[in-house]
């Protein structure tokens, strides 16, 4: 899953940045709301954290901004504005949720993971492909009922492959969910990890049907067949 992250306040944002990427997020931020907007209309986003008071242009033009592209993505708009009537304005901007300065990363985790639990986002907490299963809430992955030890960004790229099942994925599409847009991505990073996932999913249940296939020159896809 891959966050956009829309802060003027540089220590909250890396905060925030830093919290999730240890949850397995990718994570891109943004510090003021012109260039918050461009990249929000220009990158395909799981879910954007947007502060109200962003200078250039605010939280609510970018919220009204993005639905009149038909940008559906979930936005948790941050604010130390508590008053009903700036909830209501922003919530009549598009936003799905709202979260008052300052807030424990708990509840913030908490929230970003309900918005993504929405069944207009077609995402559950528990994925199962053939005997693989992964739960996005406890981190964990098992096959065959054997347990799976991956590392986050393998955790990443396997949730992107079961989200999109028998569905080919460009490397393009695997790097901009999986990755950060300033992330140091080499030509082969993502056969790399391919590799590395077929190595724990494939290769050590030798008696299972192979999860993992490669179309070649188009890209890889998890078959659920």
């Amino acid at each position: 899953m891959r966050i956009l992250i829309i802060e003027d306040d540089h220590k909250i944002a890396n905060a925030i940045k830093k919290g999730l990427e240890q949850e397995s997020f990718a994570c891109d931020i943004e510090y003021d709301g012109k260039q918050g907007l461009g990249q929000a209309l220009s990158v395909d986003y799981d879910l954007i954290i947007l502060d109200r008071m962003l200078p250039e242009v605010d939280g609510i033009q970018i919220c009204r901004a993005l639905r009149d592209h038909d940008k559906n993505t979930p936005i948790l708009i941050l604010t130390a504005k508590d008053q009903t009537k700036d909830k209501v304005e922003g919530l009549n901007a598009g936003a799905d949720d709202y979260l008052i300065k300052p807030f424990a990363f708990e509840e913030l985790l908490a929230r970003i993971k309900a918005l993504l639990r929405r069944p207009q986002n077609h995402l559950n907490k528990q994925l199962k492909v053939a005997d693989l299963t992964l739960d996005t809430v406890n981190y964990e992955v098992s096959r065959d009922g054997k347990e799976i030890t991956l590392s986050s960004t393998e955790f990443a790229l396997l949730e992107y492959l079961m989200r999109n099942p028998n569905r080919i994925l460009t490397k393009d599409n695997i790097i901009s969910h999986v990755w950060d847009y300033d992330a140091d991505i080499l030509p082969n990073t993502v056969e790399v990890y391919i590799g590395y996932l077929r190595n724990k999913i494939d290769k050590k249940f030798p008696g299972s049907k192979q999860l993992i296939y490669t179309a070649r020159g188009f890209g890889y896809k998890i078959e659920n067949k």
